[in-house]
């Protein structure tokens, strides 16, 4: 076994329906036949491996092995030469060059694996594609766009009118790993995949990982033979060539197999990749041999990243729209207060300002003992089972299920009117949620294919092969709501942190006021997720919960004097003035201060400090809360990187333009970062604080790729043929 192969997983080849899953596909040791590979010692350009085919697809009468790529006829050595000081780690670099006696036009791809050394694949040059006219246009088609959906629609039309393939589906992955096919195009005699589903089993997750980093692979012919790599193990390493990044690299026996049962000829499968993972495919199959040169390959992996960087916009932009009914909520809430005295009044007042941001049935708030409730729900009794049950599951963020009694049997006669729940706690008291309900959805899902039978026995057993049957597999589906979407979970955490902010606030209130209760509501408080200090009139502080505690992380003595808090803070100065301000003047504090760690780091907190007035003249006492900025410090970082990196410059290229075509490529990048600034505004509007960064960092990401691909195209086609 290769020295880099792990002995739990099968070599290439080796892997049957028991364990592809663990197939090391990128270790093929073979490439399809439309090309060849060669693989050169840096910085001799000596040739230690190749493809058996090399010397006959090139051309050539002796032997390469050994040979410096300048002894070869032709200018391969003179076009690979200038980008050996670039990185070509992520990207291969495409050039066009002539190789053979008389020389004949290829197109190269190079790039160099993790282990070292420098990887040629060469394929026939394609004729001369006006690269700039096809990316304008489908760009401009593709902004134009209003939705996921229309979007979606559009990118599967631009790729099959450029591409030909006879189907191009797009395919999206949901939470479990299943696909869907979200939006198709075919030609007309073609049966329909649109809407089908295939089991998370179809992609293993290794494949999925490749997809990440090799965001285009073309299979030009489901029946070829693999060429196998001479000598198998490279010179270089002793071990099995890295083939991650290679364009022409050998499929899995066991996915042609699963494709030949499709009656799939050749495949194009373009990436999805948004902030970091892959959200889903653009899948084009065509059911005789077919071949994409270079070029018309590249354009397909800048669409993709344009497409992938809309997606991120649409998804942000869903929840943005549910953030705003939140803060619409939050603001009603507030008006209760001053109006009523109390801010439950707010979430049950008949309106569907509850439900409609989750877009749930019912609700429920228990709360102190009490159960108020809107819509659909459960008897009061069930709700404080629920409520007990979620107290041994949910300590902090959101509990979502869409099948609740897949959860817990005995909640399973509540299906009817709680297959769905949504869960918030809104304090670390036992007890105090927030939920809410869906109804169960009795549906057919229609699958391309049993998901239950992924294999075919045929008639030998000893013979597993993936499934032969693709035909329409309708499954009936019970005892499941419709799933809570990422919008829905967001919006319930904004709408738990809006309550529970408020929560605290009263109770650190009454415990001031209401002091025959001070026991039950300082225990209350003490056990709250979000740091508090509550002081009498003095300034002596009656409690310092939990939370704060764990601010401090105990390197202090027992607080006792709101006074004493400024030496924990970088800048204890303002921090005593705003006391003072607050104790002496009974001024609110509204502010942001950094508390300063053990190793000296500083930790961003926003406190807002009140007086408790339990007259017009009297105070009773003082509150301060504190929230930490952290992950609001990290979006806001994030917003700038982008801005720097993508608004504030341009992209570094790597290949040198002439004048005209780098007026091309301005013109081209200039939408391309108009693209990423729409997206990045809908995601600072909408996505919640903690993904920002990361999804901002995958847009940054997706323009600094794109920008990369789109130089080098234009740097191709600006080349002699």
């Amino acid at each position: 076994m290769p020295p880099n192969t792990p002995s739990s997983a099968p070599a290439f080849g080796q892997a049957d329906l028991s364990n592809c899953e663990r197939e090391q596909i990128h270790l093929a040791g073979s490439i399809q036949p439309h090309g060849a590979m060669l693989v050169v010692r840096e910085p001799d350009l000596t040739i230690v491996q190749t493809s058996a085919n090399a010397r006959a697809f090139l051309g050539l009468s002796a032997a390469l092995s050994g040979r410096r790529l300048d002894q070869l006829p032709g200018d391969l050595a003179d076009r690979v030469r200038p980008h050996l000081a670039a990185p070509l780690a992520a990207i291969p670099m495409g050039v066009r060059c002539h190789v053979g006696d008389p020389p004949a036009a290829f197109d190269l791809l190079l790039h160099r694996p993790p282990e070292g050394g420098l990887v040629i694949e060469l394929e026939r040059a394609g004729p001369p594609v006006d690269s700039a006219r096809h990316v304008e246009g489908a760009l401009e088609r593709l902004l134009a766009t209003a939705s996921l959906r229309a979007l979606c629609e559009e990118a599967a039309t631009v790729l099959k009118d450029l591409t030909g393939y006879d189907r191009v589906m797009v395919y999206r992955f949901d939470d479990e790993g299943h696909g869907e096919v979200f939006c198709e195009r075919r030609a007309p005699h073609l049966e329909p995949y649109l809407g089908n589903r295939y089991p998370s089993s179809d992609i293993p997750l290794i494949a999925r990982r490749l997809y990440e980093r090799n965001r285009v692979r073309v299979l030009v012919d489901v029946n070829y033979v693999p060429v196998p790599l001479e000598p198998v193990l490279s010179p270089l390493t002793g071990a099995q060539l890295d083939m991650s990044l290679c364009f022409l690299r050998s499929m899995s026996p066991v996915h042609l197999q699963y494709l030949k049962n499709m009656g799939v000829g050749a495949t194009l499968v373009v990436s999805l990749v948004v902030a970091g993972r892959l959200w889903g495919l653009v899948a084009c199959h065509h059911y005789a041999p077919r071949f994409l040169h270079y070029e018309v390959r590249t354009v397909c992996e800048l669409l993709g990243e344009a497409v992938a960087t809309r997606i991120a916009g649409f998804e942000s932009f869903v929840q943005a729209q549910g953030e705003l009914s939140v803060r619409r909520l939050e603001q009603r809430m507030i008006e209760a207060i001053s109006r009523d005295g109390d801010w439950r009044t707010a979430l049950f007042d008949g309106s569907q300002s509850l439900l409609h941001p989750v877009e749930a049935s019912g609700a429920a708030l228990l709360f102190e003992g009490q159960i108020q409730t809107l819509g659909e729900v459960p008897a009061t009794a069930q709700l404080r089972e629920i409520g007990a049950w979620l107290d041994d599951r949910v300590k902090s963020g959101v509990y979502a299920s869409a099948s609740l009694r897949s959860a817990d049997a005995r909640f399973a006669p509540l299906t009817p009117v709680a297959s769905g729940l949504l869960a918030v706690p809104l304090s670390g008291a036992p007890g105090d949620y927030l939920l809410w309900f869906r109804p169960e959805r009795i549906r057919f899902v229609t699958w391309g294919g049993n998901p239950y039978k992924p294999v075919d026995f045929g008639n030998d057993p000893a013979q597993l092969s993936p499934r032969r049957s693709f035909a329409q597999w309708h499954q009936l589906v019970e005892g499941t709501s419709d799933p809570w979407s990422e919008a829905d979970v967001g919006a319930a955490r904004l709408i738990g942190e809006s309550i529970a902010d408020v929560v605290l606030q009263f109770r650190s209130v009454r415990m001031l006021i209401a002091r025959d209760q001070l026991e039950q509501v300082s225990r209350q408080v003490r056990f709250a997720q979000q740091p508090v200090i509550v002081a009498d009139a003095a300034g002596r502080v009656l409690l310092a919960n939990e939370s704060f505690e764990r601010l401090l992380r105990g390197a202090h003595a027992a607080l006792q004097w709101v006074e004493d808090l400024p030496v924990f803070f970088s800048e204890p100065g303002e921090v005593r003035r705003n006391l003072r301000d607050l104790l002496q003047d009974r001024r609110s504090w509204r502010g942001e201060v950094a508390l300063t760690g053990d190793a000296g780091e500083a930790r961003p907190l926003l406190v807002r400090g009140d007086p408790v007035f339990s007259a017009p003249d009297r105070v009773s006492g003082f509150v301060l809360l504190f929230t930490d900025l952290t992950e609001r410090k990290a979006a806001e970082a994030a917003r700038r990187r982008f801005q720097e990196a993508v608004v504030g410059r341009n992209p570094a290229m790597d290949v040198p333009l002439d004048s005209h075509a780098n007026l091309v490529y301005r013109n081209l990048l200039g939408t391309v970062v108009g693209n990423a600034q729409l997206a990045a505004l809908e995601i600072t509007d909408g996505v919640d604080v903690a993904r920002m960064p990361e999804m901002l960092d995958g847009v940054q990401a997706s323009v600094a790729r794109t920008a990369e691909l789109l130089a080098r195209l234009v740097w191709h086609a600006s080349r002699d043929g």
